[in-house]
């Protein structure tokens, strides 16, 4: 596995020459930030060796290297999800080639469905915490190269990072949550049942992704900050049949708010 990923490597700095220091994961109607970076090379995921592909409908499948105030960043515009077929390992794969490439932080973007009651469709949830019910993607073969077997999750999001990001919204007036996402496999949407499961062992939010990535991350000791969508409830009285293009809609509608925060806040590590 290290051979591959050192591999994907070397091609993508022979292609690039670029050294971003920050990763971006941009997910389901999130693709928009974009539009944020300064681009200065773009790889199609099926040019890549090694790359998996994405089939989710509405992720691009392009690796964006670019700058945002400065800040030399990667975006990938789509990612991938254990529901696709992939293993686990391919799917939290480009999170180690970003470390490999240089980042030393992680952005991660997502949507996902309400478990808190307090929480409203569109609203911004900035994550705190999670819980992983998807099979942990350090299962298997251990590799020494990236870092501990067994890594400490104590303080899995990174609380000055969190701090910023709640400055930066309230001096925008958006709206933010912050609480804990719950990841399942999917790629069935809950039953009533499960929403009130999640809700009861401590979730805020349920999703189908972000987790594996942020777990892999922290094992390789890459800073970690992840922001949420609310694109539908799973709240009892509030539960309604929802379909991916609900989702898409809700979660484009609300990007901008998303997209401001996560530019200010990387913009902000210039001085960190």
């Amino acid at each position: 596995m290290l051979e591959t990923i050192k591999g994907t490597v070397s091609y993508i700095k022979n292609k690039t020459g670029f050294e971003p220091d920050t990763g971006i994961i941009l997910g389901t109607g999130l693709g928009g930030m974009v539009s944020e970076i300064s681009q200065e090379h773009v790889l199609n995921y099926e040019d890549i060796p090694n790359f998996p592909v994405s089939t989710v409908e509405s992720h691009h499948g392009n690796l964006i290297f670019g700058t945002i105030n400065g800040r030399k960043v990667m975006a990938m515009q789509g990612r991938f999800h254990y529901y696709e077929g992939y293993t686990m390992q391919e799917v939290t794969f480009p999170v180690r080639v970003m470390k490999y490439l240089g980042i030393s932080q992680l952005f991660v973007s997502n949507a996902s469905g309400g478990v808190n009651p307090g929480y409203e469709i569109g609203d911004l949830m900035i994550m705190n915490d999670h819980i992983n019910l998807i099979p942990n993607p350090l299962i298997g073969k251990h590799y020494p190269e990236f870092g501990d077997r067994f890594p400490d999750m104590s303080e899995t999001y990174d609380k000055s990072l969190i701090s910023k990001a709640k400055e930066i919204a309230a001096k925008h007036n958006i709206k933010v949550q912050e609480g804990c996402y719950v990841a399942t496999t999917g790629p069935t949407l809950e039953t009533p049942k499960e929403y009130v499961y999640f809700r009861n062992i401590g979730g805020d939010t349920v999703g189908m992704s972000t987790v594996p990535e942020i777990i892999v991350a922290r094992q390789m000791g890459i800073t970690c900050f992840a922001i949420s969508i609310i694109t539908d409830l799973g709240v009892p009285g509030k539960i309604v049949k929802v379909t991916l293009e609900d989702v898409k809609k809700v979660a484009e509608e609300a990007e901008p708010k998303m997209t401001l925060i996560m530019k200010e806040l990387v913009s902000s590590l210039q001085s960190s």
